[in-house]
């Protein structure tokens, strides 16, 4: 889209970590998509309504089949659906926690990225866009947000067979700033220099 602006992290092995925005993640031709979900996984609002209005009543359907299984879903853990009318193929649905109310808040938002690749890859999914999990109205400052998910997401890419590219797509400028300062910030831990990247205008 015009204005976008792109940076990407460029990782071992060709894998690649990418920032997007201002940006709809309900549009991403990735393969899937990441839903910040409630425990209920029956929809809701802010990026959870908006994946489940654009993708249709498949999504739902699968999502009810699954609480049906499971119960409702703790936050931390990721599951799976078909992405229904959305580009996507799939939905990745991971529930961030409630920052200041979920005990150990930094641990399960590592916890989302790090489950949400691993399912993903598990569905030999090449490529994952994930919204800005747990910083709307779960309240989770995008500083202290940015450097949990970007990590664990390096983390993560390191240990997939399929998945080669992570998508971060934020929702308006501020965001986008806030992950790309992060990305800039970042040390390799096995070089002890900065990741190699790019940046460029879309």
């Amino acid at each position: 889209m015009p204005g976008d602006f792109t940076m990407r992290l460029l990782l071992d092995g060709g894998k690649t970590v990418e920032f997007h925005g201002p940006g709809d993640i309900t549009k991403e031709t990735t393969d899937a998509i990441v839903n910040a979900a409630n425990s209920s996984l029956l929809g809701g609002g802010g990026v959870d309504g908006a994946i489940h209005r654009a993708g249709g009543p498949a999504i739902l359907a699968e999502c009810k089949r699954i609480r049906n299984q499971i119960g409702e879903l703790p936050p931390g853990k990721a599951v799976i659906t078909t992405g229904g009318r959305l580009a996507a193929k799939y939905v990745v649905h991971t529930v961030g926690p409630v920052y200041g109310r979920d005990r150990g808040h930094a641990m399960l938002l590592a916890s989302c990225h790090r489950e949400s690749i691993r399912v993903a890859d598990d569905h030999a999914v090449a490529s994952i866009a994930f919204p800005a999990i747990s910083t709307g109205a779960f309240g989770y400052p995008l500083g202290e947000a940015a450097p949990i998910a970007v990590a664990s997401a390096i983390e993560s890419l390191a240990a997939t067979t399929h998945v080669r590219l992570v998508r971060f797509v934020l929702f308006d400028v501020p965001a986008l700033h806030v992950f790309i300062t992060t990305a800039e910030n970042l040390r390799n831990p096995t070089t002890s220099s900065a990741y190699k990247f790019e940046k460029s205008p879309q």
